[in-house]
């Protein structure tokens, strides 16, 4: 039986590092959707403040959320080649990726000038809870969670 304390096993799993750390960018970015829907649009609302931040880190965490994304594709998949499911679960995590970062811009952008946040975030932000949830489904049926 492997010891579950021992950090080689730990960090050098063939895909394990993907599965745990999306739960972190998954996680803070439909709780700054919340949190924003919760502002109302207003600037000096804590929470439009608590949005911001949660938006600022998920998108952070997106990076290395990719990266072991495609170390996981590299090697516990071999390299073979991406078709099927796989295909899905990459074109839809691209696309949670740029949605992800694109709703943090818009309310970076926002907070850097005196506008007022844009209405078009919110269909943005509720778009991009749908294709998390879309690309979270897909990678369960891949990682076996599902199947």
């Amino acid at each position: 039986m492997v010891n579950p304390f021992d950090l080689r096993t730990i960090l050098l799993a063939k895909h394990a590092q993907h599965v745990v750390l999306i739960h972190f960018p998954i996680a803070l970015f439909m709780t700054g959707v919340g949190l924003d829907l919760l502002s109302r649009g207003k600037r000096d609302s804590q929470f439009s403040g608590a949005a911001y931040w949660n938006l600022s880190i998920a998108a952070a965490a997106m990076i290395p959320t990719v990266l072991t994304g495609w170390l996981a594709w590299h090697f516990a998949l071999e390299d073979q080649k991406i078709k099927g499911l796989l295909l899905l679960h990459l074109l839809a995590g691209s696309s949670a990726t740029l949605l992800v970062i694109a709703s943090w811009w818009v309310h970076w952008r926002t907070r850097k000038s005196p506008m007022p946040l844009p209405q078009y975030r919110i269909p943005l932000e509720l778009i991009g809870v749908a294709v998390i949830g879309l690309t979270a489904h897909l990678g369960g049926f891949l990682s076996g969670v599902n199947s």
